[in-house]
This record gives structure tokens, sequence and C-alpha cells, in this order.
């Protein structure tokens, strides 16, 4: 039986691509859906959207400035690929791509990648400069360099795998709620009505955790996108 919660995990092949591949396909649809036409007095949806925008508007000009508002459109497309793509996998019988660490692990090693290479283009080998803080003593240079090194490798690893490990263990945890719920239901009748409670707020929780994980992992991309503006 407790295997049984782990089949939604399970990578499966629909016509000829995975159904990984399948959600996040259809992911960048919904968002593009749903960005889609601006009216001049904005419905509810459309005023959520202008919210968030201005929300992470000044999230990025408070920390990169002016010059780091560059990087607003990737922010902000990459919130909302993470946003829907940790929602739509609540519904039943849809797949969650951002539970496997594969996937996690490949958007944030791509963006620190991306961060690297983006540091030598504008400082070139300035940017070593990162591994060494400033004012530390010479003899502890190569202590201090393999510190910093560790420390920003781990950056990527620490920012997939705490995607993954939130959103995989929320699953579990609904899927298991939700077998026992079902079965007090059948059993206790109308008495079983409390644990459904409770899966009304697990819900709840649930989409709550799936949208903190996706705005976490923007606020740290944010904050690491800094490296290619300012040597520290």
């Amino acid at each position: 039986m407790s295997g049984a919660y782990f089949d939604q995990f399970n990578i499966v092949w629909l016509f000829g691509v995975t159904n990984s591949a399948v959600m996040m396909g259809l992911t960048v649809i919904i968002v593009l859906l749903f960005l889609n036409g601006v009216d001049l007095i904005p419905k509810r949806w459309q005023s959520i959207l202008e919210l968030t925008y201005s929300h992470f508007y000044r999230v990025i000009e408070d920390n990169l400035g002016g010059e780091g508002l560059k990087y607003f459109s990737f922010v902000l497309s990459l919130f909302f690929f993470g946003v829907c793509l940790n929602v739509l996998g609540l519904c039943p019988y849809v797949f969650t791509p951002t539970v496997h660490i594969i996937v996690t692990l490949g958007l944030s090693f791509s963006i620190i990648i991306g961060v690297t290479l983006a540091g030598f283009w504008r400082f070139k080998w300035d940017f070593f400069s990162v591994f060494m803080p400033s004012g530390a003593p010479l003899g502890l240079a190569p202590l201090l360099v393999l510190i910093e090194t560790v420390s920003y490798i781990s950056r990527a690893i620490s920012l997939g795998v705490r995607l993954a490990a939130n959103l995989s263990a929320g699953h579990l945890l609904f899927a298991i709620l939700a077998g026992f719920g079902f079965n007090m239901l059948i059993a206790s009748g109308p008495a079983g009505l409390l644990p459904l409670l409770i899966m009304v707020f697990i819900t709840l929780l649930e989409v709550a955790v799936a949208v903190i994980q996706a705005y976490v992992f923007c606020l740290l991309t944010t904050i690491y996108l800094a490296d290619t503006l300012i040597l520290h």
C-alpha cells in the first residue's frame, strides 16, 4: 500500500514524450494564455497579475537596482512557470515535474551557470574576486577560496533540493491523508466528515506551499543575479 503513494512520481511515456515534458509544455501554454490580453479596466484576474508584476518589479529594483531590471522578464516568467507547475500538480492524475530533483537541479544549475557566465562576461577575470572576501588575511586565502567555491556551488544544490523536497513531502502527505480520510468516511459514515474538513485545510496549505516555494526560488535567483552586476 505504501508503495502506491509513490506512483504519482512515476515517469511514463505519452505519445513518444514523457509526462514530465507534456506537463512543462502545457504549463507554458497556460501561462501564455493567462497573460494574453489586457483590459483598460482590469478584472479580478488581471488585478492579481498586475499586483504580482508590481511586487516583483520592486523586489528586483530593491535588490539589483535600476540596472537589474533587465532581468525582470526572466524572473517574472520563472515565477509564473513555477507556480503553474506546482499548483497544477495538486490536481488529481496530474504529474508534477518539480517533485523530481533532476528537473529542479536542472533549473538551479542552469541559473547558476548563467550567472557565472554573465559575471565573466561583465567583469572578466575580476569575477574570481567573489571567491575571496575583501579584507581577509592573505594567509587564509587558500582556505577561504575553497570555502567560498563550495558555498558558490552549493547555491545550485540548495536551490533545487529545497523546491523538490518541499513539494515531494507535501504530495506524500496529501496522498496519505486523502487515503485516510476516504477510509474514515466509508467506515464511520457522517463522522468521517471531520477528516474531509482536515483535507480542505491541507489542500489550502499545499496551494500556499506551492506558491511560496515558487516565490522563494525566484527571490533567491534574484539575489544570486546580483553577482552579475556588483562584485562583493
